[in-house]
């Protein structure tokens, strides 16, 4: 499974819109307004590379509203219950 993480530009005036129509993307997990140089982020989990280009490039980029994007792609995740469950290992 690939998980990327996509950055969104969007029009200003149509933000809970166009976060609606990211949201009802097949492939997009979970979106979030927010503060900062992006205006939405996009967490994608699909099986391949080809299916993260399908929802990018397909359906994301050509939602109206949505002025720019960038993509990330994860290596790896780190649950806080991972980082704490490593540090303590070992101690009862």
């Amino acid at each position: 499974m690939i998980t990327a993480i996509v950055l969104i530009g969007a029009d200003i005036h149509q933000i809970p819109e166009t976060a609606q129509a990211v949201a009802e993307i097949p492939g997009v997990t979970e979106v979030y307004s927010c503060a900062g140089d992006v205006d939405l982020i996009a967490k994608v989990r699909v099986r391949n590379h080809e299916e993260v280009a399908d929802v990018v490039t397909g359906a994301i980029n050509r939602i109206p509203g949505v002025l720019s994007s960038a993509t990330h792609i994860a290596f790896r995740s780190y649950a806080s219950s991972e980082v704490e469950g490593g540090f303590s290992i070992g101690e009862d």
